[in-house]
């Protein structure tokens, strides 16, 4: 096989096939486990930030402030996003009361939806990771097809943990199961697409690396932290907490894990 087929290959099990597999795990499970599943996809999502995505984006970034100056104005990009998500699903009712109380991250029961908000930022920031993981398979694997391989393990080890968490966010956000997976395996096609551009422009391609990583980050933990971790306040009780912390723990854990073995695999 040509160098850019073993490119497309793995860059398609590192985007589609982790995806895939993620919703398969989302679709096994039953309604009533969701809001025990956002939990975890609130660890999922900050392991994936803080574990994964900014210690890359530190390591090859040229100036580590205006990384942290993109994370910030990325923060600050999708709360705008947010209100204009808000604003257009708000524009036409005669108050505002609604649009405040349509949006419980967590019903008391939960089983409430937040109308897409999540998703979508959910969706914007996963494509930009994917994107980059095609970047960095090229990159790898051009570099050594041995390290090609192993970079593509561990792309798809790390990815499973994090598209569940990202595949359970587009179920409270009010997508169909069908849609959520849809839309997870569209975001998943940015692999293949980073993969292409970085076999034919490599050079020019990796100095936007450490910035595309540096949005990805943004949008998962603005997810995690404005959208989702507010939704399990509405359960303020010691036995929900303890379950919710365990699961957030276990999110990031399962995070931790996959690099401790790819580390030392």
């Amino acid at each position: 096989m040509s160098p850019l087929g073993w490119i497309l290959t793995l860059s398609f099990a590192g985007g589609v096939l982790s995806v895939i597999a993620a919703a398969l795990i989302g679709l096994g499970t039953r309604a009533s486990a969701v809001p025990h599943l956002i939990s975890y996809a609130i660890g999922a999502l900050l392991g994936a930030v803080f574990l994964e995505i900014l210690p890359h984006a530190i390591e090859n970034a040229q100036n580590v402030h205006n990384l942290a100056a993109t994370v910030l104005g990325g923060i600050l990009l999708f709360f705008i996003l947010e209100k204009l998500v808000l604003w257009r699903h708000c524009h036409g009712h005669a108050t505002g009361h609604d649009c405040e109380a349509h949006e419980p991250a967590l019903a008391s029961h939960g089983h409430g939806h937040d109308h897409g908000r999540s998703g979508l930022l959910i969706l914007i920031g996963d494509t930009f990771h994917n994107f980059v993981d095609g970047i960095l398979i090229a990159a790898a694997f051009l570099e050594n097809p041995s390290v090609g391989l192993v970079t593509a393990f561990a792309i798809i080890a790390h990815e499973i943990p994090q598209e569940l968490g990202d595949f359970v966010v587009l179920i409270h956000s009010g997508y169909s199961r069908t849609k959520a997976l849809l839309f997870n395996v569209l975001s998943g096609v940015a692999t293949m697409i980073g993969a292409l551009l970085a076999y034919y422009a490599l050079s020019s391609v990796q100095e936007w690396v450490p910035s595309l990583l540096a949005l990805a980050a943004a949008s998962m933990l603005y997810v995690a932290v404005a959208d989702l971790i507010p939704g399990l306040h509405r359960r303020p009780e010691i036995k929900a907490t303890v379950q919710q912390v365990l699961l957030i723990g276990a999110g990031i854990g399962s995070i931790a894990l996959v690099r401790i073995f790819v580390d030392h695999g």
